[in-house]
């Protein structure tokens, strides 16, 4: 819509002001869907967070559609909570460096390779993708903040458990679905019953 002047991203971009004393919340959608005007730095940011955003939904989050909706909503609100101390604008570049992040701690056995130039596991794959970023000319700000977002998702979902539950803490697991959101993924059914067996 951008590229073909139908929208302005000025009436996408994230701004608390905006977004919190004007009203304007679909900016905390709309920032993450800019990912600039067609260039080799929009393709390179849409085709890892397609490719990635697929592979957990096939992978780790099969069945768990209300955990993958968590984590989005996770991801959203760290980055516009985070957003306003780095003057960001668009958010979807952290966006994708998060889905890469979390799939490359899921995937740490899968071998990789970077334009066939060299190899390497998956979990280096985020830090790979911020090399290619900065050699594009982007800054690193947004791309280090969705790593970071990324690997504290990655803690709380994944770690966090097995620490409480070694130590016998009351609180076994912080990154549980409400049942609400359940239901509004149509996975409700399937809650109820994972709790009764």
């Amino acid at each position: 819509g951008c590229a073909m002047d139908i929208i302005s991203p000025f009436s996408l971009y994230f701004s608390f002001d905006l977004i919190f004393f004007e009203g304007q919340i679909w900016r905390l959608i709309t920032t993450f869907l800019f990912f600039g005007m067609f260039s080799i730095d929009f393709l390179f940011h849409m085709y890892f967070l397609v490719r990635y955003c697929r592979l957990l939904e096939e992978g780790d989050f099969r069945g768990r559609t209300a955990n993958f909706v968590l984590m989005l909503i996770f991801g959203i609100a760290m980055m516009a909570m985070v957003a306003p101390f780095f003057s960001a604008n668009f958010l979807g570049s952290s966006l994708t460096f998060m889905m890469s992040y979390v799939w490359g701690r899921r995937n740490e056995d899968v071998k990789m390779s970077f334009l066939g130039l060299f190899s390497f596991s998956a979990p280096y794959l985020p830090f790979v993708m911020l090399g290619f970023s900065v050699l594009l000319g982007n800054p690193v700000t947004m791309d280090v903040m969705g790593i970071l977002v990324g690997h504290s998702y990655y803690f709380l979902e994944y770690v966090y458990p097995v620490v409480a539950e070694i130590r016998c803490w009351s609180i076994k697991k912080i990154m549980q679905p409400p049942k609400l959101l359940h239901w509004l993924c149509g996975t409700y059914n399937e809650h109820i019953h994972l709790h009764q067996d």
